[in-house]
């Protein structure tokens, strides 16, 4: 019965979420609180057995004991989000727009390695949306200028931006930690390695696009002076450009101190933040201003992230997750059940297109982890093998950022998922050679 309950209610999840009937927030909220009653009702009411220890006094407990564990990575979500959104304000990140533009001038393949270069910089906020619309403003007057196909920008683009979200700020890293209950921070710093080899890779697909663009077009003088009005910040007032200097060692101390773990990625954000606020503006009513403008992006995420301690601790604590994985335990092969980190790897890329990372991350994952732990596979290593799938994901119908970069950039959906799908996958599988190769996560468990 607790099997048939936990699979009701990770599908009513992710039908609500993916027909767009509830949002993220609410479905995480609402429906695992609507299945823990009805549990409680079988089992006091109807006497099903198998659900008699769950009692109506400890649904609450379990609830809290959710959010609690995700706690620490919603706070570091909120100061990351508010961080790098200020840094942006500041115009850290104006100067490299403007020094790759200058660069690139008229050599299609200066202009493709640029438009790689300049993605994973803006990445860096964790925001699609965000980096989508500066890169595509800075570059696609040179694309058009050259004759350039605005499919490869597109391509390179998404691509960039789903290695660069692997991030602990970007949202899938946190929702993989969230949904098993470790640190975000344990979980990202391992697969630094495979994403630095998938970025090679992007660099190496770019490259040959950039040949054959410049065989085709040539390289061509052209003024690039439109560079020079391209702000990344909308609040013009906020730009410090006399303290560049200061954020951009603040950011690279922040960067080696989440590294090396110095302090909690929480604790390092908030720190840094407000270090940010006081050295960059002295006005308080200036500080708040800024925060306030920047907090809805921050609280979208965050909301989020505690709503789905309600749902793994209700997951959880009802007996769901340990149901659910010992029927999925009995339904592998007993020579497939020691390779499932690398089997998440793989099934991370159909079933995040075809589903929310929402609904992947918390209805799929924790079944997967609870199997493999029969396995010897521990939760940390099957949700970085979780996050592998991302460059394909971004293609998913379901991620609205890829509409606005298709948008953006005037070409069709269809066009971009087809011209990009290939190479998302294979981006995916070196990343996942990267990790196997480094030992991020286990080829082949022995400990089953």
């Amino acid at each position: 019965m607790l099997t048939i309950l936990g699979l009701g209610m990770i599908l009513c999840f992710m039908y609500l979420i993916m027909s767009r009937r509830m949002t993220a927030l609410a479905a995480l909220t609402l429906i695992p609180v609507l299945f823990a009653l009805i549990a409680y009702g079988l089992g006091s009411f109807m006497g099903v057995e198998s659900l008699a220890h769950i009692e109506l006094s400890g649904l609450g407990e379990m609830m809290l004991d959710g959010v609690k564990k995700l706690a620490p990575t919603g706070v570091m979500l909120l100061f990351a989000i508010l961080y790098f959104a200020i840094m942006i304000d500041t115009g850290l990140f104006d100067p490299s727009v403007k020094f790759i533009l200058r660069l690139v001038k008229g050599d299609p393949l200066k202009v493709v390695m640029g438009t790689i270069t300049l993605t994973l910089i803006v990445s860096l906020d964790g925001d699609g949306s965000t980096t989508y619309m500066i890169c595509v403003a800075a570059m696609l007057p040179l694309y058009k200028r050259l004759g350039m196909s605005p499919l490869i920008m597109a391509s390179l683009m998404m691509l960039a931006s789903g290695i660069m979200n692997l991030t602990p700020w970007g949202g899938p890293t946190a929702r993989a930690a969230s949904a098993l209950h470790v640190d975000a921070s344990d979980v990202f710093v391992p697969m630094i390695l495979p994403m630095i080899f998938s970025i090679g890779w992007l660099y190496f697909v770019g490259f040959m696009y950039g040949r054959m663009e410049r065989k085709r077009l040539g390289i061509v003088e052209l003024d690039i002076s439109h560079g020079d009005n391209i702000q990344i910040s909308s609040n013009p007032e906020a730009n410090r450009e006399h303290l560049r200097w200061f954020n951009g060692l603040l950011t690279l101390v922040l960067m080696i101190s989440l590294i090396k773990g110095v302090l909690p990625m929480s604790v390092l954000f908030m720190i840094a933040l407000c270090i940010a606020l006081v050295v960059n503006y002295k006005d308080v009513d200036m500080q708040k201003s800024l925060v306030a403008n920047h907090a809805g992006s921050a609280l979208n995420v965050v909301g989020i992230i505690f709503a789905a301690g309600i749902f793994t601790g209700i997951l959880a604590g009802t007996g769901m997750v340990d149901a659910m994985s010992k029927e999925l335990v009995a339904i592998i092969p007993e020579s497939m059940g020691p390779y499932l980190a690398p089997i998440t790897a793989i099934v991370s890329m159909p079933l995040t297109f075809f589903m929310s990372n929402d609904a992947f991350y918390y209805g799929v994952l924790p079944i997967l982890s609870e199997a493999a732990g029969h396995y010897g596979i521990t939760p940390v290593e099957m949700a970085r093998a979780s996050i592998v799938g991302q460059p394909v994901h971004l293609l998913s119908p379901l991620v609205p950022s890829t509409y606005l970069l298709c948008g953006l950039a005037g070409i069709e959906f269809g066009q971009h998922q087809k011209f990009t799908i290939k190479w998302a996958i294979v981006t995916c599988l070196v990343m996942m050679v990267a990790a196997l190769a480094f030992g991020v996560f286990p080829l082949y468990s022995t400990l089953g």
